[in-house]
């Protein structure tokens, strides 16, 4: 198949999903074409299935903003005629699902019948398309969709409850490439961090408040009370200098906390943790904590969204309400007794090898098959 796969090309969960999943394809034979305004940021290796095709958007003076929506359904219009796709998929229903409908629209007109398919990854239906300026057009286009697909069972439900959706909604989950994410032997890495065996923290995050990151520093502070610890904070984003400020207040401060900032190969971090803090008061499915599962490393999360569907209670990790910081201090010390944390580890990986693209990625080609054979039907 020829595909055309649209996405944010950033360090986002959706834009991380749509680009591993292009590369699966790629490597099983399909050709596979991102059109995003920048390069995608995983999008780092040679394939000779793998095309990128940048939007380009022009300045107006006429503009405040450039219309992005326009530039990429004539892009998408561009890509399908020259490259003769079979199938669009969008990534984040805002803006992308209106502007691959404009697309499939301005192809017909052309004699040519290409379908797409929607992916809801959670913010562009709990945050974006809950703003009512916006919900008319979210609507629309999801229901406009050949396919739709969501990465868990709570954000097709939550869809369902807040939009008029006429359609039906199939869940495919997000998935991990298990060849990339290991366990790997960096020990000299835990002992420049950890001088004294401590127990090491992770948490991985675009530092926004949904994601609760004073909750980390707060059920660190109360896990360090009753054991030698260390926290590795990854990632970036606008709540980190306040994230800062309490680290330093705190009573773990010197260098009990470390704010690496953004990684790539966070693999290798996640391969000498102990323990992965989820604190989010909203996420749709918890790629991060699945990357950190299958380096062996344990869940304590909240009981946002799609989490229970990742994390086991009691199996993998613990679940925990929202805000609950004792309880997930409490639940986390119980992970990390020496009598426990070999077990609670092996768990996290037999979990997250439920989710090897391996298994997910015939989902996804089925799924595209399905909706060009229904589309041609209709078309004829």
């Amino acid at each position: 198949m020829k595909i055309g796969i649209v996405c944010y090309p950033t360090y986002g969960g959706s834009g991380v999903v749509a680009t591993e999943l292009g590369k699966a394809l790629a490597q099983e034979g399909h050709e596979v074409h991102f059109i995003t305004y920048s390069q995608p940021t995983r999008l780092n290796f040679f394939n000779e299935n793998l095309f990128y095709h940048e939007v380009d958007i022009k300045p107006y003076p006429l503009f405040q903003y450039p219309p992005y929506e326009i530039a990429l359904a004539s892009k998408m219009v561009d890509v399908a005629k020259h490259e003769g796709l079979d199938i669009f998929h969008v990534h984040y229903a805002v803006p992308h699902a209106s502007a691959a409908y404009m697309a499939r629209e301005i192809l017909k007109t052309e004699g040519l019948h290409i379908p797409f398919i929607t992916t809801l990854h959670g913010t562009d239906i709990t945050i974006v398309g809950k703003d009512a300026s916006l919900e008319p057009v979210v609507t629309f286009s999801i229901n406009q969709s050949n396919g739709i697909t969501s990465v868990s069972d709570d954000l097709r439900q939550d869809t369902l409850d807040h939009f008029n959706i006429q359609k039906e909604i199939k869940v495919i989950p997000n998935f991990i490439d298990l060849k990339r994410f290991k366990k790997q032997k960096k020990d000299h890495f835990k002992k420049a961090i950890c001088q004294n065996d401590e127990k090491l923290i992770v948490h991985t995050s675009n530092f926004r408040k949904v994601k609760r990151v004073d909750d980390v520093v707060k059920v660190f502070c109360k896990i360090r009370e009753k054991i030698p610890a260390k926290l590795l904070l990854v990632g970036d984003g606008p709540e980190r200098s306040h994230i800062e400020s309490l680290a330093r207040e705190s009573v773990c401060q010197g260098d009990d906390v470390r704010f690496l900032g953004k990684l790539e190969a966070v693999e290798e971090v996640l391969s000498v943790s102990d323990l992965f803090l989820m604190t989010s008061e909203k996420e749709s499915f918890g790629l991060a904590a699945l990357e950190a599962m299958a380096c062996e490393v344990p869940l304590i999360s909240t009981n946002a969204g799609g989490l229970p569907e990742l994390n086991k209670n009691g199996d993998s990790g613990y679940i925990c309400d929202v805000g609950d910081v004792d309880a997930m201090a409490e639940a986390a010390l119980k992970v990390l007794a020496d009598e426990n944390l070999p077990g609670f580890k092996k768990r996290a990986l037999a979990r997250a090898k439920l989710f090897d693209i391996e298994k997910i990625l015939p989902e996804y080609e089925n799924f595209y098959v399905q909706i060009i054979e229904e589309f041609k039907e209709l078309s004829h």
